[in-house]
């Protein structure tokens, strides 16, 4: 079993980071279905979690098909899941909303020059364009596994990487899209080679060049989008460089742009991403996909995440309001995993599924990662069709939330098929009940076998390899301490 993705991510940074109606999406546009208890008007921006339309922080928006992009996407239908989406509209309680508009941006895009993976930790680290990138168990790869680049040979692949930057420059990534060059889909789409966002340091006005994350910018033949220009480049000056890179290793701006604002003043707001930084605890502020983020009094904190919990790193979701340059906190969730789940779906009534004993529930930020590999445009799979695909005997993988309520169950963040050729279960989880004789965790009473309970206390984090013995009882074949 792999340990918490957030808890290496978060070492990784410090060392180098179903409900509601659903409809069809018919020909790259959406359903026609009416917000019409829409109670919040702004922006929500957050990974791509399904489509039929399009499931973005738990709200089924129906769209008009179209997406605003500088980087080769036009339509709906090119759009994975993972991709860190903008959309600008309105939603209501019912997780039902409606886009006006859709906007998409690569973080950071170029040849991989290298990767790393550890599969029993669900971690490892991809170098592009001279960016660090870390992945984990809720990045989305397409195109390849991250097995398969871990393997691969410099500049085999080009990658688009879809991510949420950190304080020390990294990105904690989403989404992974790799195709291998000289494959005749190398470019993506017609435009520029390489993409990077980060903090101008070292600006030199005179050669025109300055650095972002250690990689040199000559910005002399570059054009300036929107509204900024050449004079206006300062150090610490977030912006997106595209071009290319020439044989010294240094990049060639084509096109630089300022970061947009991702919202406007007096805007309601969804976000999610990872906290970039410590917490300022006498402020009460913390960073968010370069947004600062202001904690209240009457800030709600849900799913048992505290204020003292905020640090580097951690994955959230924040609802609130855009106020004079700040969004103020109404409501912080986490969006990382605490709790894990190797086993077999037993049974599956729509969204409720038992696998392997535990009972797990899919809500509309569930993501689910089928085995389509095509990367044709247009060939996306519908929310309905991503929860039909989950069938009995299925071999899964889930990371989640540990909830406490009706006895107990998983409610599952990241749900994926694995070959399990085997009927050895893992799980990881907080201790609910304990005697000489069983353990309860994730709601699932198994009995102690000749596994050594001593030491294991009612609230500990436990990882437990188990079985189902031939009487249908759930017995501990191993326990260990996941403190």
């Amino acid at each position: 079993m792999k340990r918490s993705a957030l808890t290496t991510a978060v070492k990784m940074a410090l060392t180098g980071a179903v409900a509601g109606s659903l409809v069809a999406c018919g020909g790259g546009g959406s359903g026609s279905s009416d917000s019409g208890s829409a109670a919040s008007t702004g922006t929500s921006v957050g990974p791509v979690s399904g489509f039929g339309s399009v499931y973005v922080n738990g709200t089924r928006f129906e769209t008009n098909g179209s997406v605003s992009s500088d980087d080769g996407i036009e339509r709906e239908g090119q759009l994975e899941k993972g991709m860190i989406l903008k959309v600008r509209g309105s939603w209501g309680d019912d997780g039902q909303g409606r886009a006006d508009r859709l906007d998409y941006d690569d973080s950071v895009r170029g040849r991989l020059q290298s990767a790393t993976w550890n599969e029993v930790e669900g971690t490892g680290t991809l170098q592009v364009a001279g960016q660090d990138i870390l992945v984990d168990g809720q990045t989305v790869f397409k195109g390849a596994t991250p097995e398969t680049l871990a393997a691969a040979s410099a500049n085999t692949y080009k990658v688009r990487i879809s991510a949420w930057r950190l304080q020390d420059g990294s990105f904690r990534a989403s989404f992974v899209g790799a195709k291998l060059i000289g494959s005749g889909f190398d470019d993506f789409d017609d435009f520029n080679e390489v993409e990077i966002e980060g903090a101008i340091a070292g600006l030199d006005t005179q050669s025109q060049t300055f650095e972002i994350n250690g990689i040199t910018v000559d910005y002399q033949s570059a054009e300036f989008d929107d509204d900024l220009e050449r004079d206006d480049l300062t150090n610490g000056l977030i912006v997106e460089v595209e071009g290319y890179i020439d044989g010294n290793g240094v990049l060639i701006a084509e096109e630089i742009d300022d970061e947009d604002d991702l919202f406007g003043d007096d805007d309601d707001v969804e976000i999610a991403g990872a906290i970039s930084g410590d917490y300022d605890s006498s402020a009460r502020q913390f960073q968010l996909n370069g947004i600062t983020v202001q904690v209240t009094g009457s800030t709600e904190f849900d799913d048992g995440l505290g204020e003292d919990d905020l640090s580097d790193g951690l994955l959230v979701k924040v609802e609130g309001n855009f106020r004079s340059g700040v969004l103020v906190a109404e409501e912080i969730e986490p969006r990382d995993g605490d709790a894990e789940l190797d086993g077999r779906i037993e049974s599956r009534n729509g969204s409720d599924l038992v696998v392997s004993g535990v009972r797990v529930m899919l809500t509309s930020n569930t993501l689910i990662e089928n085995d389509d590999d095509d990367d044709d445009d247009d060939n996306i799979v519908l929310r309905t069709q991503d929860i039909e695909s989950l069938m009995v005997g299925d071999f899964v993988e889930i990371e989640g939330l540990q909830r406490l309520a009706d006895g107990g169950y998983l409610e599952a963040i990241t749900i994926e098929r694995e070959d399990g050729d085997d009927d050895d279960y893992q799980m990881e989880g907080r201790v609910t009940a304990i005697n000489d004789n069983s353990i309860t965790v994730l709601g699932l009473t198994l009995g102690r076998g000749d596994a050594d309970f001593s030491g294991i206390q009612v609230g500990q984090e436990v990882e437990i390899d188990y079985l189902r013995n031939i009487g249908g009882d759930y017995i501990v074949v191993d326990i260990e301490d996941d403190d």
